[in-house]
């Protein structure tokens, strides 16, 4: 009889192997595949779309745009095409951006620290009357923003602000943005360091750089030796925080990997002191590590801020020093606690050369050319060359002597821009919503001015530092996350059943002291029309149950979910 033969031994199961793509980060060779934005970089560097602006689309008009740059490259020169008119919020994730797009493009001048000569306001305020329909709104960071702007129309507009100065370059985009810094730099009583020679050295070796014009996604900067904390270093990609070394004196203290949007995180220390005559190389160490290992796969996770959330803050100060700087950063101290609960600068101070600054208030950013060139005429008026704006969408006029405050701050006050505001005022702020914007899902604009006069009709005796700010989607440009009171637009139904504009409410953020996101009640949930009511009632209730000096951020984050309902 024949053996029987063997079995055959069982066959391993094969592990299916894929491709590891890694996160499109060039330093490791990642430069495939390409997603659709990382492919219009590659076809053509943004800062080139100039020219085609200035010779073919502003003398062919808004039809001859090519859609690469229409919706991509000419970001780079601080242009997007504003929303339509009459879209409405629910159809804002629906429609493709051809029908989203207007013809009108929205226009961002970049002012970095803020800092304006009344020739340059008067400027600026002269392009927006004829123009952009006297349209003018000061963002948080310090921009000024315009709409209706025609494309035939930005190369003049361009030579105008260029004939000053000023400059729309990278204003938007995968690039270096504005660089904000403090609005009193130089000038404050108080000051630890001023940040403005630095930034300069920043401005002149990245903007129009090509090194550094293709980034996985945007960057932003923030400079400050303010002991307010007055430039939300905590939120940006790289910031330089003033510092007094105990061996080696004032400098800075480096923060990396800041940001909101949807998947917010605050920034870290690097535990780095860094000089004044060192931080444009710190930086553009920083800007290199971001463009070089930055994830570019992915768009979603493109910001700083994940390769810092991946890396930690050791290996990243490692490889800042080992890769770019090729020395070793001196260890430091963290900035103190800062000095004041508002961070705005507004109302009267005394400069360190003995004259005033004064800042004052407009309502949630929004002014007009006309303003702006009143504003430049009454500064000089009252011998000032110098204007500011500020991360909190407010303005402040320098170097006024001492016996013209009084008429500079009453002169203000007939414009409604006043010195002296209510805390509804003084810490309400709002992006630009859907009257202008294509992510937009609700108005921000109109109701924060409407629910500050609301609020100060209501409790007109409410004194506490508080900041309410209201964003149009869940991008987060207005900072909700950080606010004492966050209210991020939706759609929701009313008592009826009806689809209205709404809010998501956020409780107790804060930057500077005790710096956080706040808290979410689930299901908290407000409509654009209650929203009055809901603020009164809520801060009623903190009145009523605070502790002796404690802040709303404190009291928020222990009260009851019916306390904040």
């Amino acid at each position: 009889m024949a053996a029987t033969p063997p079995k055959p031994a069982a066959a391993t199961p094969r592990r299916k192997v894929s491709r590891h793509r890694g996160e499109g980060q060039w330093a490791a060779g990642h430069f495939t595949p390409l997603n659709a934005n990382e492919q219009t970089k590659k076809d053509d560097d943004g800062l080139n779309v100039r020219t085609r602006i200035e010779t073919i689309y502003s003398k062919r008009g808004f039809d001859s745009i090519d859609p690469g740059d229409l919706r991509g490259r000419m970001r780079w020169w601080g242009l997007y095409t504003q929303r339509r008119q009459g879209i409405d919020g629910g159809k804002t994730a629906i429609l493709e951006p051809e029908e989203l797009d207007d013809r009108y493009f929205m226009l961002r001048v970049r002012i970095d620290g803020g800092a304006l000569t009344t020739a340059q306001l008067r400027v600026v305020g002269e392009i927006s009357q004829e123009f952009a329909r006297g349209t003018a709104d000061i963002t948080d960071r310090q921009n000024v923003q315009y709409h209706w702007i025609r494309i035939e129309d930005v190369p003049e507009i361009w030579n105008r602000l260029e004939a000053v100065g000023l400059s729309t370059v990278t204003a938007c985009g995968d690039t270096p943005r504005v660089m904000i810094g403090s609005p009193v730099a130089g000038i404050a009583e108080d000051e630890i360091i001023d940040g403005t020679p630095a930034l300069e050295e920043m401005k002149r070796r990245v903007l129009n750089n090509p090194a550094y014009s293709n980034l996985p996604r945007k960057f932003k900067t923030a400079i400050s030796g303010s002991p307010v904390l007055d430039v939300v270093h905590e939120i940006n990609d790289v910031a330089f925080v003033g510092v007094e070394h105990p061996e080696h004196g004032p400098g800075f203290d480096l923060w990396v990997g800041g940001g909101l949007s949807t998947n917010p995180k605050l920034g870290v220390r690097l535990n780095a002191w860094v000089p004044i005559d060192d931080v444009p190389d710190v930086y553009e160490g920083v800007i290199s590590i971001f463009r070089d290992y930055g994830y570019r796969r992915l768009r979603n996770r493109a910001r700083l801020k994940f390769l810092v959330a991946d890396w930690g803050a050791e290996k990243f100060r490692q490889v800042l020093e080992d890769e770019y700087l090729k020395r070793k950063l001196t260890d430091g101290p963290a900035p103190a606690e800062p000095t004041s609960r508002w961070r705005d600068h507004i109302g009267v101070h005394r400069q360190k050369d003995g004259r005033y600054y004064v800042g004052f208030a407009p309502r949630v950013g929004r002014v007009d050319g006309t303003i702006l060139s009143k504003v430049a005429d009454l500064a000089e008026a009252h011998g000032s060359g110098r204007v500011r704006t500020t991360v909190e969408q407010k303005m402040i006029v320098l170097d006024v002597e001492e016996g013209r405050v009084d008429s500079l701050v009453e002169s203000l006050e007939a414009l409604d821009l006043t010195a002296r505001p209510s805390t509804f005022r003084r810490g309400t702020m709002a992006c630009t919503g859907i009257e202008f914007c294509k992510l937009a899902i609700v108005e921000t604009k109109a109701r924060g001015a409407s629910l500050i006069d609301e609020l100060e009709r209501r409790l007109p005796d409410f004194d506490e530092p508080l900041t309410i700010n209201l964003n149009g989607c869940p991008n987060a440009c207005a900072r909700i996350q950080t606010a004492d009171i966050g209210l991020k637009g939706q759609l929701m139904l009313d008592e009826h059943g009806e689809q209205v504009e709404g809010y998501q409410v956020h409780l107790g953020g804060a930057l500077g002291l005790e710096a956080g996101f706040g808290r979410k009640v689930r299901g908290l949930k407000v409509t654009a029309q209650e929203l009055p009511d809901y603020v009164e009632r809520v801060l009623k209730r903190y009145r009523a149950e605070r502790e002796d000096g404690e802040r709303f951020a404190t009291w928020a984050a222990r009260a009851s979910e019916e306390a904040l309902s």
